[in-house]
């Protein structure tokens, strides 16, 4: 086993903010810091830190950049186009600030110690990808627009079911009655109160036809990205855009996860101890990544409502006694070992 310490001459430790970044060159053998500076995080910036390091160091480098999902972005794609090699560490937690204390210098340091001694296997390496960046983007902005739609629709429905606008709102409103409203001119003979509510509902039934237009205009995008990514991988029964995107995501590429038991424990799959006594039992993994994990459970419900081996297999464990819950977990488990499976044999 390699410790990073042994693989590189020198180690660049980066603390990172939204106006500078404050990075220290560090050389492996000694683990003396030979210099520290800070850069303001503009191209320019970015660049002349990219260069003071290249000119510094020689051989194998390897910088340890926090938050490169956030502040650090910018930082690893320039290190990325200069061939330094990148890992993401964490910010260190605060009790072990307080024998230390804290300033960028100090944190910039201990993103250096944090992975001196560690496994080159076990470094966290951010991946410069256009596709998978896309990808996560396209993830988070259905969200936002889910999570709009849903809340604008429960509101035209405590709207309607309120106030008399002459729909039938004893269940939640439908599509075609959100169409239906959405479409509604102002009228001569409505007194005030009922032309600004129904000025409202026509708003907001508006908005809600939108999101539903975006989602829709995302998930083409999400498919097209999947299939150029993974052929093949829409095919497995119960996999659709939006779950194909979040797996690809979590996933990134051959080599991230070593095994499909490793895959499991990252989508939080990966079942707990719980037992005590003569009591054997396991319980849910609330760890992990939720997304991932949200995506496979998705997977598992589609083939519960409309899949007939899953159908059968929920029923013969239902007779031996299993809750719901557990025959759950169990599903979610072998959907993870195929889905990785899959990945592996479809991926480029």
């Amino acid at each position: 086993m390699t410790i990073v310490a042994q693989a590189y001459d020198y180690v660049i430790g980066a603390d990172t903010h939204a106006r500078t970044h404050t990075v220290c060159i560090t050389a492996s053998g000694t683990g003396e810091v030979l210099d520290t500076r800070t850069f303001p995080t503009t191209t320019a910036g970015l660049n002349r830190c990219c260069g003071w390091i290249v000119r510094t160091t020689e051989g194998r480098v390897l910088a340890a950049v926090e938050g490169t999902r956030s502040y650090g972005a910018g930082l690893v794609r320039v290190l990325d186009a200069a061939g330094v090699e990148v890992a993401e560490v964490k910010p260190p937690r605060r009790k072990s600030r307080s024998a230390r204390g804290k300033s960028d210098e100090i944190d910039a340091q201990a993103a250096v110690h944090t992975v001196m001694a560690q496994p080159i296997e076990d470094l966290a390496v951010p991946r410069c990808d256009g596709a998978r960046e896309a990808m996560r983007v396209l993830l988070a902005s259905r969200r936002r627009a889910d999570t709009h739609r849903t809340g604008m629709r429960s509101a035209l429905t405590v709207l309607a079911r309120t106030h008399d606008l002459d729909i039938d709102a004893r269940r939640a409103l439908t599509l075609a009655q959100i169409r239906q409203i959405s479409r509604w001119r102002s009228r001569k003979a409505d007194s005030i109160d009922v032309a600004v509510i129904r000025a409202q509902a026509q708003q907001m039934a508006e908005q809600i036809i939108t999101e539903y237009q975006r989602i829709e205009t995302i998930d083409t995008q999400l498919q097209q990205l999947a299939e150029d990514l993974c052929p093949g991988l829409l095919d497995i029964f119960g996999v659709g855009p939006v779950t194909a995107a979040s797996i690809l995501s979590a996933y990134s590429h051959k080599g991230r996860v070593r095994s499909e038991a490793a895959f499991a424990k990252m989508a939080g799959i990966a079942p707990i101890p719980a037992s005590s006594g003569n009591t054997v039992r396991w319980r849910l993994n609330r760890f992990g990544d939720r997304h991932l994990n949200q995506a496979i459970d998705t997977i598992v419900r589609v083939r519960i409502m409309h899949e007939e081996r899953t159908q059968n297999y929920v029923k013969r464990r239902t007779q031996e006694g299993k809750t719901n819950p557990e025959i759950r977990r169990v599903l979610r488990r072998y959907v993870a070992r195929e889905i990785y499976r899959s990945l592996q044999a479809l991926m480029p």
